[in-house]
């Protein structure tokens, strides 16, 4: 079985961080420098992701057993796991199925409830391009607008383009089976499932993906469960506001 490819930087106890949908663990390198001062941090890309293998099937028991397989490989026990968006889906479905694997669980904007697809105008953009017509990041960009008009969105989606061969470039991610599985992306935390470690959940205070409706259903599944809003930041809320979210995370794996 393939093993997902990851950056690793640092000593100490291992910090697991997990990007995003689209993203990959270069979106992480700034704070993942700065964790790696007092952590050994894993930089990691799912599958599909990234320089990670591709594969048709991708759900989130799958990128469970990746995750498990990548711990076992790497012979790490207890390790702290941070993941954002689809990768704090990931993380949480990991800690309530190997509760014993987790030190300290952090996720970032996303909640153990259903989310229903919601990236139907991205995949349509994405699935637009034609890398025989858009020969540039600039015609992809250009061709990408037509249908995403944010600027911020475009941009974090274009650091996956590149150059796969002299004069042709491609998406890093397998955007394929990202399109055929994306009604997977929203998937709630199986009920019933619960994880009794301490867990911190971090909120944009711009972002809607955690409101306090989300309380009680993150309180049945994580009963040692802390929220914390990051101030002026939306979704991306490590990227907009790196600096409370470092000090947030820093210090629940400090106490």
């Amino acid at each position: 079985m393939e093993i997902l490819h990851a950056t690793i930087k640092g000593t100490g106890k291992p910090l697991l961080i997990l990007h995003g949908y689209f993203g990959m663990s270069d979106n992480w390198k700034t704070l993942g420098n700065q964790f790696a001062e007092n952590y050994q941090v894993h930089l990691i890309d799912q599958r599909n992701h990234g320089r990670s293998f591709h594969a048709s099937a991708f759900n989130y028991a799958l990128l469970v057993e990746d995750l498990y397989r990548y711990i076992q490989h790497h012979q790490l026990e207890e390790v702290h796991l941070l993941g954002h968006s689809m990768g704090g889906k990931t993380a949480m479905l990991f800690a309530v199925t190997h509760p014993q694997m987790i030190a300290k669980l952090m996720i970032a904007d996303i909640s153990p409830r259903k989310y229903e697809p919601h990236h139907n105008a991205i995949l349509a953009g994405l699935n637009s391009i034609d890398f025989s017509i858009q020969t540039t990041r600039r015609l992809v960009d250009a061709k990408l607008a037509e249908l995403i008009p944010e600027v911020g969105i475009r941009q974090f989606l274009l650091k996956n383009v590149y150059w796969i061969e002299k004069g042709r470039l491609a998406f890093r991610f397998h955007l394929q089976s990202l399109t055929e599985n994306n009604a997977h992306i929203g998937d709630a935390l199986p009920n019933g499932s619960s994880f009794a470690g301490k867990t911190l959940f971090l909120k944009g205070a711009k972002s809607g993906y955690i409101t306090d409706q989300e309380l009680p259903v993150i309180d049945s599944h994580f009963s040692n469960a802390t929220v914390v809003t990051i101030a002026n930041a939306g979704h991306w809320l490590h990227a907009e506001n790196p600096k409370d979210f470092y000090n947030a995370v820093v210090g629940f794996l400090a106490a």
